[in-house]
């Protein structure tokens, strides 16, 4: 499913997900509401009307991709903050990225 067609009462963690499941083909995704821990952010309050009102402002995103080979830090969270425009013009205000290939996974898991 694009984010275009993205059903409207689908939630911004869904359609997040849903997006980055088809940009990424991910080997692990966890798509995390962060919002509550920001409910006093200036960010946050300034878009209290529109679409950030639904309070989905704040994410944390684990994101493991064989897409990520070859990539520097930068270039991957370009990459997934191209994928999440959309989002973002709509009032997603922030993202925590954590962005790594398989092998950088299992490196971690390892030691």
């Amino acid at each position: 499913m694009t984010q275009e067609n993205a059903p409207l009462t689908s939630s911004r963690a869904q359609r997040i997900e849903d997006v980055l499941r088809a940009r990424f083909t991910p080997v692990h995704l966890d798509v995390k509401d962060d919002s509550a821990r920001h409910a006093g952010h200036a960010g946050l309050r300034h878009q209290s009307r529109g679409p950030a009102s639904t309070g989905e402002t704040h994410f944390k995103v684990i994101l493991i991709s064989d897409t990520f080979h070859g990539l520097s830090r930068v270039q991957r969270s370009r990459a997934v903050h191209e994928a999440l425009e959309a989002e973002f013009a709509g009032g997603l205000h922030a993202l925590v990225l954590s962005l790594r290939t398989p092998e950088e996974q299992a490196a971690i898991n390892a030691a």
